[in-house]
């Protein structure tokens, strides 16, 4: 489980977590949030609920969404559809992470980012693989992320029905797949990923 402990190595305060949600999907922005936890006034209790986004229950994520509030300050943002096709879907998220940062209430001391890899910040950034599944900051960006974008795609679908986004997030499922074939593109899909470029008229 998530602890404290890499925040804690940094021994310089603030420590900034950073995350995304949303690369291997066909359509909608990737988002990112940058959060900064205040290690003594997390209750423990909530704490030990923290975890990666993937391992948690959809209700879970949602309250967890909610109770970290008081106890963080969070910038969160993206990068559009038309960003990943124009710069690939790699640039475009370290782009949000850069535009997550800026959106903090405080300036981060270090960040530390999910990933082998990390975006140009105005501070000193440490990549950790798998962080979200060993930072508490990290864990809780993951969070933001993951929510508002499942939120964002909850929205897109009311506007585009068919294609599965309130439950699939956008991801390549069978189901979305197969509405690309019968419906068609819609101005959310990422036409530089393969499956969506395939249904592209032959002219283009």
């Amino acid at each position: 489980m998530p602890t404290f402990r890499f925040e804690r190595a940094c021994q310089v305060w603030p420590v900034a977590g950073i995350d995304e949600a949303g690369r291997g999907p066909l359509a909608g922005p990737v988002i990112a949030a940058a959060v900064v936890l205040d290690m003594t006034a997390l209750p423990r209790k909530m704490a030990r609920r923290v975890n990666d986004s993937k391992q948690l229950e959809p209700e879970e994520r949602a309250a967890l969404f909610e109770l970290l509030r008081p106890y963080a300050a969070v910038g969160i943002a993206g990068a559009s559809v038309s960003e990943i096709d124009d710069i690939n879907i790699l640039q475009a998220t370290m782009l949000a992470m850069r535009r997550a940062v800026a959106r903090l209430p405080v300036r981060p001391a270090i960040a530390l980012v999910d990933g082998d890899r990390t975006p140009e910040l105005p501070c000193p950034a440490r990549p950790i693989v798998d962080g979200d599944a060993l930072s508490l900051s990290i864990a809780a960006a993951s969070i933001f992320a993951k929510v508002t974008r499942d939120r964002l795609m909850a929205a897109l679908s009311r506007r585009h029905p068919g294609y599965g986004w309130d439950h699939n997030a956008g991801y390549g499922t069978d189901e979305h797949r197969q509405a690309l074939v019968r419906l068609g593109l819609t101005p959310h899909h990422r036409r530089s990923f393969r499956p969506v470029y395939e249904c592209l008229p032959a002219s283009n």
